[in-house]
């Protein structure tokens, strides 16, 4: 039985995953389509993180290419067309790596994040209570007073434009966007590679999301985050759950069992060489 949900759940994942042959995307639109049908997605493959990627659905299952000219990466121009729109969401969330999001599932992210309804306010909070670094501080407050803002501009707006603040100016940009406070708006020309993010506050971009989140409690966010999760890979383990959001295990158990109780998934499954309770579609079970 192991083995035969092993092999369901691979065949299962190269249609989710858009693998198989004559499933590749091939347009901007589909592009949009496929992170709409799967809630979110990867830009890229990540190791070790088992989830569907815009690269794969494009170029198939083969490592991400050095060659600029690689075909796989009109990925690169799509996302770079449409940072800051109403197609998909993008920042570096899961596992603060590049992600696109559905706008319909987008209310259950925001709903999770350190965000409370007051953009003005949430952010101090935060650095009182040693939950923001001083970096994360300044970046948040140079936009919130002056964006949108290149990257060029914004390391010299919060006096970290030195090779020596780069980490720590780093660090700040992809903090904020893993707790959804900014994001990347466009691309610009500054800097030296004429190649720069232009960054804004999340809540001025997307006003509405405030209040859509607000209507949404934690246990069922976290519920709906996971059946997009399942109905993407088909099985997982608790772990795999925590490992991805970032949630604590009581949190994932509780989320899991909702879905269990809905008979969308069953567990207490095994794959033999993969110790462990396994949880999978109830149609894949």
């Amino acid at each position: 039985m192991g083995w035969d949900l092993h092999e369901r759940v691979q065949a299962y994942c190269a249609g989710t995953f858009r693998l198989l042959p004559g499933q590749h995307i091939k347009t901007r639109q589909e592009a949009v389509d496929f992170v709409n049908q799967r809630g979110f997605t990867f830009f890229w493959p990540i190791n070790g993180v088992k989830l569907p990627s815009l690269w794969a659905a494009v170029a198939g299952n083969r490592p991400v290419a050095d060659e600029h000219d690689d075909p796989g990466h009109i990925t690169w121009g799509w996302k770079d067309e449409l940072l800051g729109g109403r197609e998909w969401y993008y920042a570096k969330v899961l596992r603060k790596r590049s992600t696109m999001i559905s706008f319909a599932v987008l209310p259950c992210f925001y709903a999770l994040s350190e965000n409370y309804g007051s953009p003005e306010e949430d952010y101090l909070t935060l650095y009182e209570q040693g939950r923001l670094t001083l970096e994360a501080k300044l970046v948040y407050e140079a936009l919130l007073d002056g964006g949108p803002l290149d990257t060029v501009a914004l390391r010299r707006a919060t006096h970290m434009n030195s090779p020596s603040s780069e980490g720590r100016f780093n660090k700040a940009i992809i903090d904020l966007q893993a707790d959804f406070k900014v994001l990347p708006v466009g691309v610009t020309d500054a800097g030296a590679w004429h190649y720069a993010f232009a960054y804004d506050i999340l809540p001025r971009r997307y006003p509405e999301l405030l209040e859509q989140a607000q209507a949404v409690q934690e246990n069922e966010a976290r519920r709906r985050l996971a059946e997009a999760y399942f109905r993407s890979i088909g099985a997982a383990q608790l772990r795999d759950l925590v490992k991805l959001f970032g949630w604590r295990p009581p949190d994932a158990e509780r989320a899991v069992q909702s879905l269990v109780e809905s008979g969308v998934l069953r567990r207490g499954l095994e794959v033999p060489d993969q110790p462990g309770e396994w949880m999978a579609l109830a149609e894949l079970a």
